[in-house]
C-alpha cells in the first residue's frame, strides 16, 4: 500500500505491524482540516494494506492528540459548508475504525483530548504511559461531544461515570483510566514502546483470520449503536457550534482568558 500522499500522518513497518503516527508535534497533534481528512481515510487504507496484520496508532512528540485545532475551529465560525465536511469526515473516522478488521492498538504517549481521546478510545486495545491523561472537554468550549465521545465513553465505563466526565470535561490520569476500565493498560512511560511491541507482535503472529473475525463479531453491537446515534450526535454538535457560548469559548482561549458563558 502506498501511503506517500499523506502529509500529516507518517507510517512505519515492523514486520507485519503497521505503525501509524499523527505527525503535527509542534501543535500537539491537534487536528486541523488536513489531518481530519486524512484520518477519515487512513483506517480504510490500513485495512486494505496487504503487508500488515496489526495497526499501532500513536502521536509524534509529547502528545497523542490535543483534539481540534482551535484556529481551524475559529475559521469555521461563519462557514456552514465547513461543518458539513467536518461532520461527514467525523462519521467516516468512527465507522472506519469500527469497520477495520485488523486490530488497532492505541499507544498513548501523552494527552489524548477531545477528538484525540475519541480516536484513542475507539481503538481495540489501549496502552498509555502512566503520565498520559484522557479528557473530552467539548462542553468547555461550548460544544457537544458529538464526534464519538457520547457513544464510546458509556460503553467503556458505564453511563453514570461517563456523564460525570463528559458533562465536566475533567481529565482522567492514565492510571485511573485503567483502573475504571476506560483503557486497558497504564505503564511506565519508558516501557510503553516495549509493552505495545510485545502485544502487537503477539497478535501479528497469531491466527490472523480468527483474530480479525473475532474483532468484527465483537464490534457488531457497537457499530449498530454508532450508526443509530452518530447523525444525532453530530447534529447537536452543529447546533452548539452556532451558539454564542461556543464563539466566546474559542475566542477566550485564543485570547488566553477565562470564557464568560451566558447560556446563549
Amino acid at each position: 500500500m502506498d501511503f506517500s500522499a499523506y502529509q500529516h500522518i507518517t507510517f512505519t513497518r515492523r514486520g507485519r505491524v503497521l505503525e501509524i503516527t499523527l505527525n503535527r508535534p509542534e501543535q500537539l497533534n491537534a487536528v486541523n482540516g488536513g489531518l481530519h481528512a486524512e484520518l477519515a481515510r487512513v483506517f480504510i487504507d490500513a485495512n486494505n494494506d496487504p503487508e500488515s496484520e496489526v495497526i499501532v496508532l500513536s502521536g509524534a512528540g509529547r502528545a497523542f492528540s490535543a483534539g481540534g485545532d482551535l484556529e481551524a475551529v475559529k475559521a469555521g465560525f461563519d462557514d456552514p459548508a465547513a461543518f458539513r465536511v467536518t461532520a461527514r469526515e467525523g462519521k467516516q473516522i468512527v465507522f472506519a475504525q469500527l469497520d477495520c478488521e485488523k486490530p488497532i492498538i492505541a499507544k498513548v504517549n501523552g494527552p489524548a483530548i477531545g477528538l484525540g481521546c475519541s480516536i484513542a478510545l475507539f481503538c481495540d486495545v489501549i496502552f498509555a504511559a502512566d503520565t498520559a491523561k484522557f479528557a473530552d472537554p467539548h462542553v468547555n468550549v461550548g460544544l457537544v461531544a458529538g464526534d464519538g465521545g457520547a457513544i464510546i465513553w458509556p460503553q467503556l465505563i458505564g453511563y453514570a461515570r461517563a456523564k460525570e466526565y463528559l458533562l465536566t470535561g475533567d481529565p482522567i490520569p492514565a492510571i485511573e483510566a485503567a483502573r475504571i476500565g476506560l483503557i486497558n493498560h497504564a505503564v511506565p512511560a519508558a516501557e510503553l514502546d516495549e509493552c505495545v511491541n510485545q502485544f502487537a507482535d503477539r497478535l501479528a503472529n497469531g491466527a490472523s483470520n480468527a483474530i480479525r473475525w473475532t474483532k468484527v463479531s465483537t464490534n457488531i453491537g457497537l457499530k449498530q449503536l454508532a450508526h443509530a446515534v452518530m447523525d444525532t450526535c453530530m447534529s447537536y454538535e452543529w447546533l452548539a457550534s452556532k451558539t454564542e457560548d461556543h464563539r466566546e469559548a474559542i475566542t477566550a482561549i485564543l485570547e488566553k482568558r477565562k470564557p464568560e458563558f451566558t447560556g446563549k
